[in-house]
């Protein structure tokens, strides 16, 4: 294929992604009015075309047929009052229903329910205290609830989080189950510990400081990694012995750093995403995993939270602290309530003698990609604030509830709050779906290769024509996130199910995965690999063979402005390119093979 063929093609490329949306409603059906129904977590049954949806402000799982995913149907509610306070969570395989179900006093037991797809009930059993989230094991051996264990409101009892292991291979009626604590961690000095692992309570013991949030399962059902997300923290649960092998800490995110800015304050006009001295806490809510070249990767929603009890509350605004004038000696113009001076922060950390030394944050305004041993292998850094920014400028930052949709409410927290995550593959891509709390919608990602995921698409069905608490508004508040690809769905079409907390409503979206540049330009295998991607111009390249290699970028006039030769399997590029995608061309021999990139 001659140069002018293969720039047509890329030029058909970029006109059909221009245009082009990958996520379409399809339907949507809505459990409840608005603030008297609250969808929270969905889960499908491919033998019986089903959703099952919790219900969280009603305690309570909803069936839903979606044998026509254009048209579902409600066919049964089912009430958990008699066994507990708060339905959070449901998991589904090989026709078994799990409940996860918080007890009628928080800080006791909490409950697993099975059902059949049918709803009929075939057991309970009790687990640790507020089981926030449940899942099975990809082989269906198990099923596992990261029991979250809060303190109550006045912090006089913090019962231990924990993590229940529940073994179902002999069957429902046969069940043996382990409540997997941190108790061997209560030797630890805190100073023998990641720093970055967060254990503050009041009189707390590590193990009772630890709050399990949301598990991901590795592919061979031998490991499950597990959100902390108070404490910012992944454990790593070995599921055969019951045991945790490890604690991540998560590490902090520099705000000040170029392209890891954001926009801090909500009492200024105007949207400004800039470096700040801030320090962002990653603090994941929901996690998935995938495996790429035979390692394990997973995948973080980084939303934050913070503890803010009647008996102890860590949140504070900049301005209300006593700021380091050698740490910040810009410390008056800072505590500015245009500048950060109303963003919240934790008094936990960066505390001296002399006052605040570092300041921070909630949650990281973004997403990240971890391998096996809790090292970053990517985070997509000020991506989420920068794209609904430019796309939705009037609502940027905006909240989910009250009369109006005022922008950039949520610039002083936590920004557009990314929640919930799930991974699809399609046609051998890999695409992960983030969805966003508080503006709404889903961020769509490629992360094939983890270490250069690609930005696909904001997608949001919200409708800001209406004021949320209008019940027109559209969905609000999107908690779970779930993909269904084509070979299970009902119509035979890869699905995306947002489970929205705020307006009550679960809607049905496809997805038409977008052709890469690899897809329409070439047929053969690619065997080239560009990381970071986006970049700034820098970016390196690896190739399978040791062979020369001829590196040429094209602008998207088709004009050639930079070349470099590859003499071994790897190289650094670094280039002076200006904002934009380019068409990478490398060829051995006679074979030439094409990526883009984009430069930030």
């Amino acid at each position: 294929m001659n140069k002018a063929s293969i720039l047509w093609l890329f030029f058909l490329w970029i006109a059909h992604n221009a245009i082009s949306q990958s996520l379409t409603q399809i339907s949507s059906v809505t459990l409840g009015p608005y603030n008297t129904s609250s969808a929270e977590i969905a889960a499908y049954d491919s033998a019986t075309k089903k959703l099952f949806v919790i219900n969280g402000n009603l305690n309570s799982l909803n069936i839903i047929n979606i044998a026509n995913p254009a048209s579902p149907i409600i066919l049964d509610t089912l009430y958990m009052s008699a066994y507990g306070s708060s339905a959070n969570s449901v998991a589904v395989k090989n026709g078994i229903v799990a409940v996860a179900v918080t007890g009628t006093n928080p800080q006791d037991s909490g409950s697993v329910v099975f059902y059949n797809t049918s709803g009929v009930f075939l057991k309970s059993l009790k687990v640790g205290p507020m089981p926030d989230m449940i899942c099975f094991t990809p082989d269906g051996n198990y099923v596992l609830t990261a029991n979250e264990g809060e303190p109550n409101d006045a912090y006089t009892i913090d019962p231990e989080g924990s993590v229940s292991v529940i073994n179902i291979s002999g069957g429902i009626a046969a069940t043996t189950q382990a409540n997997v604590k941190f108790a061997t961690f209560n030797h630890f000095t805190l100073s023998s510990l990641d720093p970055s692992i967060r254990i503050f309570g009041p009189s707390a013991t590590i193990a009772q400081d630890l709050e399990p949030e949301y598990i991901t399962v590795d592919a061979n059902s031998e490991y499950a990694y597990v959100t902390c997300q108070e404490n910012n923290a992944i454990a790593k649960v070995h599921i055969p012995t019951d045991s945790v092998v490890a604690l991540f800490g998560l590490g902090f995110k520099d705000h000040n750093q170029p392209g890891k800015g954001l926009d801090a304050s909500d009492n200024n006009g105007y949207i400004y995403i800039t470096p700040r001295p801030v320090k962002g806490m990653y603090q994941p809510d929901a996690i998935a995993s995938y495996t790429y070249m035979g390692q394990t990767y997973l995948v973080t929603a980084n939303e934050g939270d913070a503890r803010d009890y009647t008996g102890f509350s860590e949140v504070q605004r900049v301005k209300n602290l006593t700021l380091n004038t050698t740490a910040f000696p810009m410390a008056t113009m800072l505590k500015n309530d245009s500048v950060i001076g109303r963003l919240n922060v934790t008094t936990t950390l960066g505390n001296g003698s002399m006052g605040y030394t570092e300041l921070y944050s909630f949650g990281a305004r973004s997403f990240s990609i971890w391998n096996s041993s809790g090292v970053m292998v990517y985070d997509s850094n000020d991506d989420f604030e920068q794209k609904t920014a430019q796309i939705y400028p009037n609502y940027f930052n905006c909240n989910h509830n009250g009369s109006s949709n005022n922008r950039k409410t949520r610039s002083d927290d936590k920004g557009p709050e990314p929640e919930g995550v799930a991974i699809g593959k399609v046609s051998g891509h890999v695409y992960a779906f983030i969805g966003l709390e508080r503006i709404g919608g889903v961020m769509v990602y490629e992360i094939t290769n983890p270490n250069a995921p690609v930005f696909i698409e904001y997608y949001n069905p919200r409708n800001f024509a209406h004021a949320p608490n209008s019940g027109l508004a559209g969905d609000l508040g999107v908690e779970g996130v779930l993909f269904i690809p084509a070979s299970a769905s009902p119509n035979g079409q890869n699905l995306l199910v947002l489970a929205n907390e705020v307006s009550g409503n679960v809607s049905i979206h496809t997805f038409n995965a977008p052709l890469s540049v690899q897809d329409e330009i070439f047929s053969s295998n690619n065997t080239i690999n560009i990381y970071p991607n986006p970049n700034t111009g820098s970016f390196f390249i690896e190739k399978q063979s040791i062979e020369p290699a001829f590196v040429n970028i094209y602008d998207l006039a088709g004009k050639q402005i930079y070349s470099q030769t590859i003499l071994g399997s790897s190289t650094h590029i670094n280039t002076s390119l200006s904002k934009g995608m380019y068409l990478v061309a490398i060829q051995e021999g006679n074979t030439v093979q094409y990526q883009k990139i984009i430069v930030e």
